[in-house]
Order: C-alpha cells, then sequence, then structure tokens
C-alpha cells in the first residue's frame, strides 16, 4: 500500500475491512454527479467489503453496499478513518 502526502491513499489501495474517509473524488463530472447522489460525498466514511481479483471493490456507504470498478476506485481519494 502506497500513502501519499498527509496519510492520503487511494480507495483502490484500501484494506478489506478498514473503513476510510473520503477526501476527494477525482473522476469525470458524470461518475461524481452518481457518486454524490449514492452518498459518496468528502468526509463520507466508507468501509471496504471486498475486493475481488479483476479490482472491483465491494463498499459501504452510509449503510448502503456499492460495487465500484478499478479505475473509480483508484480516483477516489481517503484518508484513514479516526475510530
Amino acid at each position: 500500500m502506497i500513502v501519499g502526502d498527509e496519510g492520503h491513499l487511494r480507495l483502490s489501495e484500501g484494506q478489506k475491512g478498514c473503513t476510510y474517509a473520503v477526501d476527494s473524488v477525482m473522476v469525470e463530472q458524470t461518475i461524481a454527479r452518481r457518486l454524490e447522489a449514492l452518498g459518496m460525498n468528502e468526509k463520507t466514511r466508507v468501509t471496504v467489503l471486498n475486493r475481488k481479483k479483476s479490482g472491483t471493490m465491494i463498499i459501504k456507504v452510509r449503510g448502503t453496499r456499492l460495487a465500484i470498478g478499478s479505475r473509480i476506485a483508484a480516483e477516489i481519494q481517503v484518508e484513514e478513518a479516526a475510530s
């Protein structure tokens, strides 16, 4: 896992069972709007439930399970959430 400046990392680098706080979402505007509609905004807590070999991630956002592809997960910057 590569940790960037100030403890930030990509969601795609997150570990199964860990909870993170979204720092920024750097995807196309249409995808960003859809993620916001699903409740993924800055500072939202996201839990990694599962990681598939293909890179797809199953995450939990505001009580809802979502599947996101590896390219989208790579563009979401997160930081470890305080307990």
